[in-house]
């Protein structure tokens, strides 16, 4: 899939396409000031899904591009949680958790994901980071919450100085869920800062330069709502303290750009992954 040229669509102002010889990635600028980091698209070996899962040799790709040796790219096994791992020495075997942080300049710390919302942070004073996975059910549990906590506890991070760049995932366009997700929210004690009840509508967002999917069910359905994951996301970080200005998202959404994005959704099983790849370290003296 490399070799096809692909027009990539337009991001959020914030964010640009980059090409690698592995197929084009995307950036976040304000996030790039701090920590060099990539989301990766379809075309990389990650996004060609084999029949027995992605494969190992295909994260080489992403520790090439974030210049560390793939034995210094450290990885969780996700399995749609908020548990944390805090990465020193990237095991052979890698942990159960969605939320990976760590302060080492000679590592990069990854994600992967088709559809879920990828998260991307670093610490502007320490030079921490983290990457984050988060589903319907990761945002249920907290994801942006516990990888915020996350960073205090182990860096002694500030909210106030994190910067956070949310990657491409499948929008409130595309994303009807049942009322069994609507049900998890409302009993996921997230707190009364959270607006919860906004994240579902009867109807699809429209969201520009992203379609529906075809054949998508734009009528009031009973039982039946549009998850913005997106605001999820936003609004948790924002309950951590993260200054809103700080927080940045690409607006495309996984579903509706199949030339480009993995899209579970959209395409089921046979469908590759994408990564969230970040590596921090010591803060520059030229970091405010």
């Amino acid at each position: 899939m490399g070799g096809q040229a692909i027009e990539p669509p337009q991001p959020n102002e914030h964010f640009r396409w980059v090409q690698d010889p592995a197929g084009p990635s995307l950036v976040c600028g304000p996030l790039l000031a701090v920590a060099r980091h990539l989301f990766t698209t379809r075309p990389w070996a990650l996004g060609d899904r084999a029949p027995n899962g992605v494969a190992d040799a295909a994260w080489a790709d992403v520790a090439r591009a974030l210049e560390v040796p793939v034995g210094r790219l450290a990885r969780v096994r996700q399995v749609h949680g908020a548990g944390v791992v805090v990465a020193r020495v990237p095991p052979a075997d890698p942990p159960t958790a969605d939320v990976i942080v760590a302060l080492d300049g000679t590592l990069a710390i990854a994600v992967q994901a088709a559809d879920c919302v990828p998260l991307l942070v670093a610490d502007r004073r320490t030079g921490a980071v983290a990457a984050a996975h988060a589903g319907w059910r990761g945002l249920a549990a907290g994801v942006p919450l516990a990888a915020v906590a996350a960073l205090a506890r182990e860096f002694g991070s500030r909210p106030a100085d994190l910067v956070v760049a949310i990657g491409p995932s499948i929008g409130a366009c595309c994303y009807q869920v049942g009322q069994e997700v609507r049900d998890r929210f409302a009993g996921a004690g997230l707190g009364r800062d959270l607006k919860w009840t906004r994240w579902f509508r009867d109807r699809p967002a429209i969201l520009d330069g992203n379609r529906p999917l075809p054949g998508l069910d734009a009528g009031v359905s009973p039982g039946r709502w549009f998850f913005d994951p997106w605001a999820a996301a936003r609004d948790q970080l924002v309950a951590a303290s993260v200054p809103p200005a700080r927080i940045f998202g690409a607006d495309l959404c996984t579903a509706s750009h199949p030339g480009l994005l993995c899209s579970y959704r959209r395409d089921g099983a046979p469908a590759g992954r994408m990564a969230a790849a970040i590596r921090g370290g010591p803060p520059c003296p030229s970091r405010p």
